[in-house]
């Protein structure tokens, strides 16, 4: 009767360890060492359907200040939560506006590859972010080191 009980709990467990599967954290050689080759990069899915990569570029938006100029209210391309972006939606396209940002500002030297995947998966999901889940969002990194006074990985 015991192991018939284990039995059924350990069942009834399955479809909740299933569940996570849309956070899974990866670690390791699966990491991705270069730029997207293109918007049909299978390694893509891994990021922009994994809420867990999602978050973590939400993080590093905050952390490296893109917020500072990439809200709501910011005038034209800047405003990048409208979804009207000047080079193109796509997940290259993206990964390389944000990589080569504007002169002056050489993402791609400064930021590691992984965070540059977690920056652009956080991006191109903007356009469907509340304005309120993007303030909370912000009010819950208040604490977190920001912009300037973030020295990046350590």
């Amino acid at each position: 009767m015991r192991g018939a009980t284990i039995l059924i709990l350990a069942l009834a467990s399955l479809p909740a360890l299933a569940a996570c599967s849309r956070e899974a954290r990866n670690l390791g050689p699966s990491l991705p060492q270069t730029a997207p080759t293109g918007n049909a990069d299978p390694r893509i899915a891994a990021y922009q359907a994994n809420l867990y990569q999602v978050a973590q570029g939400g993080r590093y938006f905050s952390w490296y200040g893109c917020s500072g100029c990439h809200d709501d209210g910011a005038p034209g391309a800047a405003n990048l939560p409208d979804g009207q972006w000047r080079h193109g939606g796509g997940f290259a396209e993206v990964y390389q506006a944000i990589a080569r940002h504007r002169p002056g500002h050489d993402y791609e030297r400064t930021i590691p590859i992984e965070q540059l995947w977690q920056l652009t998966a956080y991006v191109r999901g903007l356009p469907r972010h509340f304005p309120e889940k993007r303030r909370r969002t912000s009010l819950d990194q208040k604490g977190e080191p920001q912009g300037s006074r973030w020295s990046g990985p350590l």
